[in-house]
């Protein structure tokens, strides 16, 4: 800029020779470049668009429509033009995260936008309303929003259902195939009659011996690998579909059949929730992705099909030939199927003891694979073998409905287990205590008794309430029929035949009774944002039996800490840790002494960086919450501490930065399965006992009746409970397990963004009946049509089911 000034100067001076206009000249340049200084300055002091899209958030949700406009159009008159740019740059939706957050301007623009809609919306001013969301719709339908829970989501669709709802007769811009909400781009997009599979070659052999055909090289390590001799035996074994036989189905009548009827057109991933499970088997079987990630969906489908010994031998393929094999999440975080694939054998040879196998000294282990960097992963594999069950494990491996008559005649430890076997390792000599055998199993005591965590997350909201609009109330605060008891715990009653109204035979009985009766003995609860009442806890426990599980979210959400949303909680930052430890040690002070608490819980599952830098720095994060687990037992001896975590990510930091944290707790959302590999890894990483702090299952799946979709979440919920029940203590798994928290109680309406509707659409894909996650419908219990709301309850099928295993 000053080189250029220059020139200019020097030009004006050749051109005249008159000391007047060479005054001006000067005069010009220096106006120029103070000009030029000025908005370089102006640049540097420019607000980023993440900054602003946060504040406007922010004030947007607590109705300030001033700072509102203020902090949005500051937004758009910034950073419009560059938003332009981005928008024309792109041919398609950006998917990836990485993908998605380099058009961030673009992003924060058109999210800028949307707001202005909802704040237009919000005043009555439906025309201004309909205005902006136009513009998002029209101009930047590339836009998508970081969604706090952990996800992005397109703005132009949500601005579309936004002027839909306004005026459904308000002409709209047809919209991109993207910008269709999941439930209308997942229907009909593949064949959908119901049909099961056939198989025209199912193979020779129900379990494979491999030694036949091939040899297994350098087992247990790094270089392993099954090396065929025999492929046309092989291939003969294990039947159409599997590895190495994958092309044989072309010659099967029914892929000819299934060609001719055009059902085989569409994409293989939609195929996965298809109810033409011949059509998704003949279509996964000669899909083009990597061999293991096309066994594992292949198998998922036979088991669909009930072809249970068909889907074991694919899954087996994958640790027989692709034992480091990979897929990605939606969070394109590495899924690993291999280990996937062991976990699903074991499940289904338990499920089936019939088939009288159990599958033996099998394991797949990837180093440095807590992160999300393939280029480190260090694959060691061992195939196992398939062993015959003793009668003795026959008996014992009969599906659960067989064993609830003669669940009480298996051997278990008597509530003085703590005298019966010899301890090894000991955490904690409070009322409440951490004790491991020499067995390696782990059990939580509780006045000296063997404690299971049969849990539940209980934070019932009112419909149309919802923290994004800093509507949420306090639950133990809330009568809405002034009669003077709470509503949730007391007031509510079973609306038994779905009518949605309070017949005379429904009288109130409250939450509290219904999760007793359900069996419920634990509630997870944080002490932020909302106070607890001391006075309901205490209740609670007295008369109902249940006790509580006191959280800090230890920084997520920026809770606690001090920080703004943007950029969140720093664990580095001396002014925000100070704020935490203030926040952690002021919980334990008051609520140490209480008779109902369990233990205490730091975070929920801050690893994943949402308004903090745990992703970021993690071993920063672990180590600062050990120092605030261990200055927690230095004021309370009675109870431990626990982490709650996201899945397994940074399980190895987590190892060697928390050797003060008691207890490895964490929300995983894996399938209908379990939880895999979870609990061995615990137990190689750190060795602590295990409880699942979050898990569930929408009842809501695309294209089911609410009587079929209320199944799927039972018995989702019944594979996950019975993975946790099988890894306790000498129960025949890893023996870590302490129990679980199930999530949660109630549907919260809110979760979609509208508070005031039960919305159906996915917010993210995941391992859930149709491949989505409807976050809106996780709970064990429905608010019914919304109108009687936060009175009515409708029990679903997996309350009754954990009534059964809990009881």
């Amino acid at each position: 800029m000053k080189n250029e000034l220059k020139a200019n100067s020097l030009k004006l001076k050749v051109k005249t020779k008159s000391l007047k206009f060479l005054v001006l000249s000067c005069s010009l340049t220096l106006c120029a470049l103070s000009f030029a200084l000025t908005g370089f300055a102006q640049e540097e002091a420019k607000p980023a668009s993440g900054e602003l899209i946060v504040k406007a958030w922010e004030v947007h949700g607590k109705k300030d429509v001033e700072q509102t406009f203020q902090y949005t159009q500051q937004l758009i008159d910034l950073y419009k033009d560059e938003a332009d740019k981005q928008q024309v740059s792109l041919k398609v939706l950006p998917k990836s995260r990485n993908e998605i957050e380099a058009m961030q301007i673009l992003n924060d623009v058109g999210t800028a936008y949307f707001i202005q809609g909802e704040s237009y919306r919000n005043q009555g001013n439906n025309e201004e309303a309909i205005r902006a969301f136009k513009v998002v719709v029209d101009r930047y339908y590339y836009a998508q929003a970081w969604d706090p829970r952990g996800w992005f989501w397109s703005v132009s669709r949500a601005s579309r259902e936004s002027i839909l709802k306004l005026n459904p007769d308000e002409p709209v811009r047809a919209p991109l195939p993207f910008e269709v909400p999941p439930e209308k781009l997942t229907k009909k997009q593949v064949s959908q009659i119901t049909t099961k599979i056939a198989l025209y070659d199912s193979g020779k052999e129900d379990f494979v011996n491999y030694e036949k055909y091939g040899e297994f090289q350098n087992t247990g390590t790094k270089d392993y690998k099954y090396d065929i001799k025999d492929q046309e035996g092989l291939s003969a074994a294990v039947g159409e579909g599997i590895y190495p036989n994958s092309t044989s189905m072309r010659w099967d009548p029914e892929f000819k059949k299934a060609q001719q009827e055009k059902r085989l057109e569409g994409s293989h991933w939609d195929f996965v929730h298809s109810p033409d499970l011949e059509a998704a088997f003949l279509k996964w079987a000669t899909a083009s992705e990597p061999q293991g990630v096309k066994l594992f969906y292949t198998g998922l489908i036979l088991e669909k099909s009930g072809l249970i010994k068909q889907a074991i031998k694919c899954y087996y393929a994958i640790v027989v030939h692709f034992p480091g094999s990979y897929g990605w999440t939606y969070w394109h975080t590495p899924w690993y199927v291999g280990q996937a694939a062991i976990s699903k054998i074991k499940f289904l040879l338990r499920r089936n003891p019939e088939l009288g196998y159990k599958l033996v000294d099998a394991d797949i282990r990837i180093t440095n694979g807590y992160d999300n960097d393939l280029s480190n992963d260090v694959v060691i594999a061992k195939p196992g073998r398939f062993v015959k069950l003793s009668f003795f494990e026959k008996f014992k491996f009969r599906p659960y409905k067989a064993l609830l008559s003669i669940k009480r005649s298996l051997p278990r430890p008597s509530s003085n287990a703590i005298h019966d076997l010899k301890e090894g390792r000991g955490l904690g000599r409070g009322k409440v205590h951490l004790i491991q055998y020499e067995s390696g199993d782990w059990q939580l005591i509780v006045d000296n008794k063997p404690y299971v965590i049969r849990g539940i997350t209980y934070s019932p909201t009112k419909v149309g309430e919802s923290p994004d609009e800093h509507t949420q109330t306090n639950w133990m605060e809330n009568d809405f029929n002034n009669n003077g008891k709470i509503d949730g715990p007391y007031d509510t009653f079973v609306d038994k035949n779905k009518n949605n109204k309070q017949d005379p035979s429904e009288p109130a009985v409250g939450d509290f009774d219904l999760m007793k009766k359900m069996g419920v003995n634990t509630i997870r609860l944080y002490h932020q944002p909302f106070k607890p009442d001391k006075k309901i806890l205490r209740d609670l426990y007295n008369n109902y039996g249940i006790r509580v599980i006191m959280g800090d979210f230890f920084g997520k959400y920026a809770l606690g800490s001090g920080a703004p949303w943007y950029p969140g909680t720093d664990y580095n930052n001396e002014g925000h840790k100070k704020n935490m430890m203030e926040s952690v040690t002021n919980m334990v002070l008051e609520f140490k002494d209480e008779p109902y608490i369990l233990f205490w819980l730091l975070g929920n599952e801050n690893v994943y960086g949402i308004a903090s830098n745990a992703d970021k720095e993690p071993e920063d994060f672990f180590k600062f919450a050990n120092e605030a687990a261990s200055y927690i037992k230095s004021i309370d001896p009675q109870h431990p501490v626990a982490i709650c975590s996201g899945d397994t990510l940074f399980l190895d930091k987590f190892g060697k930065n928390a050797p003060d944290i008691d207890i490895f707790g964490t929300n995983a959302y894996r399938g209908d399965y379990g939880f895999g590999y979870l609990w061995q890894q615990v137990k190689e990483e750190a060795d602590l006992p295990v409880f699942i702090t979050e898990f569930g299952c929408p009842s809501y799946a695309e294209g089911k009746t609410p009587d079929e979709t209320e199944h799927q979440q039972a018995e989702y919920h019944r594979g996950s409970w019975e993975d946790i029940e099988y890894n306790m203590a000498f129960s025949g798994g890893m023996g870590n397990s302490i129990g679980g928290v199930v999530f949660e109680w109630l549907d919260e309406w809110w979760k979609a963004y509208e508070p005031r509707t039960h919305d159906t659409k996915g917010l993210f894909t995941g391992p859930f009946p149709d491949g989505y996650m409807h976050e809106e419908w996780l709970g064990l219990c429905s608010q019914g049509d919304g109108k009687l709301s936060p009175f009515l309850r409708q029990l679903r099928k997996a309350y009754f089911m954990y009534q059964k295993m809990w009881k």
